[in-house]
């Protein structure tokens, strides 16, 4: 990574140079199988024609004006958002992050236009919501909020599917607050779904107590979990709605839908200059439109069974955690030798992934598995013939080397194992070999010169 870039992200030294439906391509030529779809945004594949031809033909034509002006395609957009989530009102933004900061800047006003001085928005234990200031207070985990400890304050943290903690909350601050904000399923802290009948109980509960019901749909919207919207599982309408990630097929789109009820925002309350901009909102049309068509949430949720299906034979052969999610949005606690974050391997392939394609990242995932499996075998063994040829210190005790061989767990004697197999001259082919795909011969390397 170049030294004129701040530190803020840790990427691998892999590059890649083009991308076609769920392939991606590096410098040197070399073809991957993409599982990854741009951290759930790529959700119709690379370089969909029909993407490529809208943002061609869109940048021929009118890139940018600002907002000081009527845009026929935000307003198009907005017509199809709304009729599709029965909602009235939208406000677009650039990214997820924006989106939510904009649905609590909402309820705040909602909250003053209702004489509440200080309101207060109820969030989640281990809730993601962005990493903007205000987003980041409506978050948890000391990782993303580590350093910036004086954060905006009027929020209540509960524990993710408690409905006894919200039923006390209403009894000690009812009288101020104004919302509830919630993800559907819970992606950063491990693909954690709510508890069945709990989206329905807190839509109860906000009805009752005249508070927005604010649903954070990033990552479970646009079709991600077999329903357009992940709400539709649990036959509830929000007041508020989120969206981000794949509504732009790529391009930095977000969006936030609201009631009529909700949507208190008077002239200047809120904007943005590039919000909603023509290029953006030509794409995200596009988007809609193969979303739209026949089949293609049933095709969501019948790759989604086949893969859930095939990670719970992986995990019950290996010994691995347990697979949670829905649809294409699932996570299987696992420790394999590829990148992952805190032992859980997330699978948000893009919606239009084949059902062929899930196999063959299956057959990827298992070949993996089993290098770990046979790296935590040598290595194991490694250490036993180590610790056979140290000698006893006098009084029969172990040397502090071997204390410390000894005392591993097997989450650490599992990644040292990964380490070592790493490390090893001759596996260098085969790490490569599980995480990049497998090309035939009648498939080369593209050329380049063509997008």
């Amino acid at each position: 990574m170049t030294a004129a870039l701040m530190n803020t992200y840790q990427p691998l030294a892999l590059s890649f140079t083009k991308g076609l439906g769920t392939r991606l391509w590096d410098q040197a030529g070399r073809e991957y199988l993409d599982a990854v779809a741009g951290v759930a945004v790529t959700n119709v594949g690379h370089s969909h024609p029909r993407i490529v031809a809208a943002i061609s033909e869109q940048a021929g034509l009118l890139l940018h004006t600002s907002n000081l002006y009527s845009i026929d395609w935000q307003q198009q957009l907005a017509k199809r958002l709304t009729a599709l989530s029965g909602m009235q009102r939208a406000f677009f933004n650039n990214s997820g992050a924006e989106a939510n900061e904009t649905a609590l800047k909402l309820a705040r006003l909602y909250g003053w236009r209702k004489g509440i001085e200080q309101p207060l928005v109820v969030v989640m234990a281990n809730a993601f919501h962005g990493r903007t200031l205000g987003t980041l207070s409506a978050s948890d985990g000391p990782a993303v909020r580590l350093g910036f400890n004086e954060l905006p304050g009027d929020f209540i943290k509960v524990p993710f599917g408690d409905l006894a903690a919200l039923e006390q909350l209403q009894r000690q601050h009812g009288e101020r607050i104004v919302a509830i904000l919630v993800e559907p399923i819970q992606g950063e802290s491990g693909v954690q779904l709510a508890p069945a009948g709990y989206l329905k109980a807190l839509r109860g509960l906000c009805d009752r107590h005249a508070w927005l019901l604010m649903l954070d749909e990033i990552q479970t919207g646009i079709g991600r979990t077999g329903k357009l919207f992940g709400h539709e599982h649990a036959g509830i309408a929000p007041d508020i709605m989120t969206l981000g990630k794949g509504i732009g097929g790529g391009v930095p789109l977000a969006a936030l839908l609201a009631t009529e009820h909700a949507s208190c925002f008077d002239h200047g309350d809120q904007g943005g200059t590039f919000n909603g901009n023509p290029l953006m909102c030509a794409a995200g049309l596009v988007v809609l439109d193969q979303i739209g068509k026949p089949d293609f949430l049933k095709s969501v949720t019948d790759t989604g069974l086949l893969l859930e299906r095939e990670l719970q034979r992986l995990s019950a052969r290996h010994g691995l955690g347990e697979i949670r999610g829905r649809g294409l949005l699932l996570a299987l606690d696992a420790l394999l030798c590829v990148r992952q974050v805190g032992g859980l391997l997330r699978v948000p392939p893009g919606q239009g992934v084949a059902l062929g394609v899930v196999e063959q990242a299956l057959e990827v995932v298992i070949d993996a598995q089993h290098a770990a499996d046979h790296a935590l075998g040598a290595a194991a063994h490694r250490r036993r013939r180590r610790f056979r040829r140290r000698p006893a210190q006098p009084g029969g005790q172990r040397r502090p080397a071997d204390r410390r061989a000894g005392n591993l767990g097997r989450g650490d004697e599992r990644r040292g194992a990964i380490r070592d197999h790493a490390r090893h001259p001759d596996s260098g082919r085969e790490l490569c070999r599980h995480l990049q795909c497998r090309r035939s011969l009648d498939h080369p390397a593209p050329d380049h010169r063509h997008g």
